[in-house]
């Protein structure tokens, strides 16, 4: 007997534990990161997938058949999950976890129209003084987030989609503006999302982005005595960036020149001269192949002051 309720989730950390709960359901588990590398707006598509894989190959050297094995095949049995009576996402408020959203909810919109659509969305908790992840919560705490869901209307998939399509296009300008827009929205963690994303785009101040700016700054402040260390301050420090591990070995790789050693961790004097402004980092990071989104990452400059996105021109 087909089940009524197809679950998606945001990683095999969710999907796991609602399994050992023993929530009722199938489960498809999502395993993509589209808030890094280049994206196109057709979710599921051969050239979608392809560049994805391109992505991964160039920046984790990811092989072909890690990439079918965990993502491809995951993502085949869900085109093969069709009838059920409800989809329920399950997502979290961190960049990593909208964008995931935003493409998955792009992807119903084309592909399993006027299905019932839900959410759960974890972040903001009663009592916590800090935003909780899916698995972070307790029993008592995710099934109430389960009973109180929210069913997404055709307008929330409607602009959800429309986000997705700003993000995935060549200039995020007009995603600066639209993103706010819109209060009602069911996305609470949105807005917060796409601001951050915005500032991933390298700061006039020194060159680097927020992401970036981030990783100097722990390194300074926390004087971590390994790599490992260091990016287990990374994890435990950030708010809306949602990253893994992989992600942050992988910057640290990129900024390495700012160090001058990683065990223990220390900046060196041109990393210390970044972190102060007195020295811009532009030009040794920029990438014509780094994308963020549908927009090259260097293409565009981050003012801090005034919170606005300017285009180089030149």
């Amino acid at each position: 007997m087909k089940s009524s309720i197809l679950h998606i989730t945001n990683g095999d950390s969710t999907t796991n534990y609602l399994q050992s709960l023993q929530f009722e359901g199938e489960f498809i588990t999502w395993r993509e990161m589209l808030c890094e590398g280049k994206t196109s707006i057709d979710v599921g598509s051969e050239s979608f997938w392809k560049t994805r894989f391109d992505f991964f190959k160039s920046s984790y050297k990811v092989t072909k058949k890690t990439f079918i094995d965990l993502t491809l095949k995951e993502y085949r049995t869900l085109c093969q999950k069709k009838g059920q009576q409800e989809i329920v996402l399950w997502f979290e408020y961190d960049l990593f976890c909208q964008v995931n959203m935003i493409a998955i909810i792009s992807w119903i919109k084309r592909y399993r129209k006027n299905e019932k659509v839900s959410l759960v969305c974890s972040g903001d908790v009663e009592g916590s003084k800090k935003r909780l992840g899916l698995s972070e919560l307790n029993e008592e705490q995710i099934r109430n987030h389960f009973e109180n869901r929210i069913e997404l209307s055709q307008d929330d998939i409607e602009y959800a989609d429309y986000i997705w399509q700003l993000y995935c296009s060549d200039s995020p300008l007009r995603l600066e503006t639209v993103y706010k827009f819109n209060p009602m929205s069911p996305f609470s963690y949105l807005g917060d999302a796409i601001d951050v994303h915005l500032k991933r785009f390298p700061s006039i101040e020194n060159g680097l982005n927020v992401v970036e700016n981030y990783i100097v700054d722990i390194a300074d402040t926390t004087k971590p005595t390994s790599k490992n260390e260091f990016v287990g301050n990374l994890l435990r420090n950030q708010e809306t960036l949602g990253f893994g591990d992989t992600q942050y070995f992988q910057k640290l790789d990129k900024l390495k020149s700012l160090f001058t050693s990683f065990h223990p961790v220390k900046l060196s004097r041109k990393g210390k001269k970044v972190l102060t402004n007195q020295l811009n980092f532009y030009q040794s990071l920029r990438n014509e192949h780094t994308y963020l989104g549908g927009a090259k990452k260097y293409s565009y400059l981050y003012h801090n002051a005034t919170g606005k996105l300017l285009k180089i021109t030149s």
